[in-house]
């Protein structure tokens, strides 16, 4: 009896090993892949104005990508789960992305076209890639804890997100603003480093893991879709917050136009937010394993009121404070959103549910997006209202979906 109780115990030691390993192989992939294209967005507002592209064009565009991005994902995420092809859709997807970031490097003068095209064919990557992406990690979150699994990869995807920035702010340093065209199409290029980087690691990650569904050893309560009231609260709550959650280009606008801080530490500004959101990501996964969804109603009480410090304050201490807050918001959203999705959805339709979550988010952030710049250049405050509120509301669907998920997240 004690040999065979043993042999369970290494037995389970060898598999937590395992999927501790490919998380943290998925995590790197996903910090340089994030080096490259969240480096790139650090810049790429002023780099499409260089092009020519007007502000309605840039804000068509990055509303546009976004939407695909998300609203792609259900279609991606069926075919994932129907088809079982996962790792396809990762190596396809990556490739598209971080190919894209490099590529801008070769706009040419008044080449707004050609830049504004690659901006969307990455968010069309990531929207090929995610949702299966995401399957693949839960299967090995279910060993080691959900929460812990997914917040341990969005630890290292924003620790890239973090420098890749920093390394276009050094980029500009060296190289000068005296042509910053050259300047910008120059950091591109460089992003190819990481890029490549990207793609070797997600193929070693397919050669070393090629079923990393073994390690989802638990046997499942159910085979369908949790489609009850506790899906619908939390669907909505998600969707509320993604609508009230600014976007960061709105607030480095803030920066510049306040004149608060300079054109050259922008870059520097959203650094600072993807590593708070790195550390966000790690602390609110831990507490979703210990108290569940109560870990979002924190983490969005929180961050409701970025909003106050970063266009109502005028001083730079409240503006840094502001994006603290955005960052806690951002990174508990991005790993325990994940994290919560395992608990609705059963293994054979993972994808599917991960592209029915990030769609209704992607859709909510675009039309959000979309009426909370409108109304920074026609009403400031009441921007800054209808943020608040709609974060702060999404804690009551939170707490409406509370009893009816702990029932479903150990599935």
């Amino acid at each position: 009896m004690s040999k065979k109780t043993n042999h369970s115990d290494s037995s389970s030691k060898k598999y937590m090993s395992g999927a501790f390993l490919f998380i943290t192989l998925m995590g790197i992939v996903s910090l340089f892949s994030d080096m490259t294209h969240e480096g790139a967005r650090s810049i790429l507002g002023e780099f499409l104005n260089l092009t020519g592209a007007t502000a309605a064009t840039i804000g068509f565009v990055s509303g546009l990508g976004e939407l695909l991005g998300y609203g792609l994902r259900i279609v991606s995420g069926r075919l994932a789960d129907k088809s079982k092809h996962y790792w396809t859709f990762i190596i396809v997807g990556y490739a598209i992305q971080v190919l894209a970031i490099p590529a801008l490097a070769l706009t040419g003068e008044n080449g707004w076209i050609f830049a504004c095209s690659m901006v969307i064919l990455e968010r069309v990557g990531k929207a090929v890639k995610k949702p299966a992406k995401n399957t693949l990690v839960s299967f090995a979150s279910s060993e080691i804890g959900v929460g812990k699994g997914f917040a341990y990869q969005e630890f290292l995807d924003q620790l890239g997100a973090f420098l890749g920035p920093v390394m276009l702010f050094f980029i500009g340093m060296i190289k000068g603003s005296g042509d910053l065209f050259s300047t910008y199409r120059l950091s591109f290029a460089f992003l190819g480093i990481p890029a490549a980087i990207t793609i070797a690691l997600v193929l070693l990650a397919k050669v070393k893991y090629p079923d990393p569904e073994v390690f989802a050893k638990k046997e499942e309560k159910t085979e369908k879709f949790v489609t009850g009231k506790p899906f619908v609260f939390y669907t909505i709550a998600i969707s509320l917050f993604a609508f009230g959650f600014i976007d960061f280009t709105i607030i480095t606008l803030h920066a510049s136009k306040s004149q608060l801080f300079s054109g050259e530490t922008l870059s520097l500004l959203y650094a600072l937010a993807m590593i708070v959101d790195a550390f966000a990501a790690l602390l609110f996964g831990w507490l979703y394993d210990k108290i569940g969804l109560k870990s979002l109603m924190i983490s969005s009480f929180l961050s409701a009121f970025f909003s106050v410090f970063v266009f109502v304050s005028g001083t730079q201490m409240a503006m840094i404070l502001g994006i603290v807050l955005w960052g806690v918001g951002m990174g508990a959203q991005e790993s325990v959103m994940k994290a919560a999705v395992s608990g609705f959805v059963p293994k054979r339709l993972r994808s599917t549910g991960f592209g029915i979550f990030e769609t209704a988010f992607g859709i909510s952030w675009f039309f959000g997006s979309w009426l909370l710049g409108y109304l920074y250049d026609y009403n400031l405050y009441l921007m800054v209202v209808l943020s608040v509120l709609f974060q702060l509301v999404a804690i009551v669907f939170y707490i409406l979906s509370q009893r009816g998920a702990a029932k479903y997240q150990n599935e």
